[in-house]
């Protein structure tokens, strides 16, 4: 069954504790998205609430995916950006499947609701991310359409001896 997804839904504590279960869940798998295991939701949680407050200004939208229970089960933060020169691009941050429902496709659904949404914002061109080298996660944004525009060697370190790449990813939606 696919996810449903929602975005800029109601930040509810059945919300906020879903992603940062989500979260922790994706990072102590192994996901890099921002974090290594071990890490606990309460870890998480700052950096969270500093999403929430960039959606609380206006600069970053929540989209959510849902499973057939009601949990969270994905998220992506677009967050639009402020300089003047840049405003035709956005962001998307802290895309997470939980592990449970890696190879499902979720994961392509998820790049599509964010393509979706990212076509209904107005004057919005393209969308960049970045990922973390070494995972195989640059061959699956190319598999969806992105492209490798540059990579910064050894930028992220994960701990001490293991650097990675830092990889950044462009899909252009004209």
């Amino acid at each position: 069954m696919a996810l449903t997804f929602a975005l800029d839904p109601a930040v509810t504590p059945d919300l906020r504790d879903g992603i940062l279960d989500l979260w922790a869940d994706v990072s102590n798998a192994g996901g890099a998205v921002g974090f290594v295991p071990p890490v606990t939701p309460e870890a998480i949680r700052p950096e969270l609430v500093k999403h929430f407050a960039a959606m609380a200004e206006g600069r970053t939208r929540l989209l959510v995916g849902h499973d057939e229970d009601g949990k969270v089960a994905a998220t992506a933060f677009l967050t639009l950006n402020t300089h003047r020169l840049m405003t035709h691009w956005l962001w998307l941050y802290t895309v997470m499947v939980h592990p449970r429902h890696q190879g499902k496709g979720y994961g392509r659904g998820l790049l599509a609701a964010a393509e979706d949404a990212a076509r209904g914002l107005d004057g919005i061109e393209a969308i960049r991310l970045t990922c973390r080298g070494g995972l195989g996660l640059e061959r699956f944004y190319g598999s969806c359409g992105y492209k490798e525009v540059g990579r910064i060697p050894d930028a992220i370190r994960v701990a001490p001896g293991d650097d990675r790449d830092d990889v950044i990813m462009l899909l252009p939606l004209g």
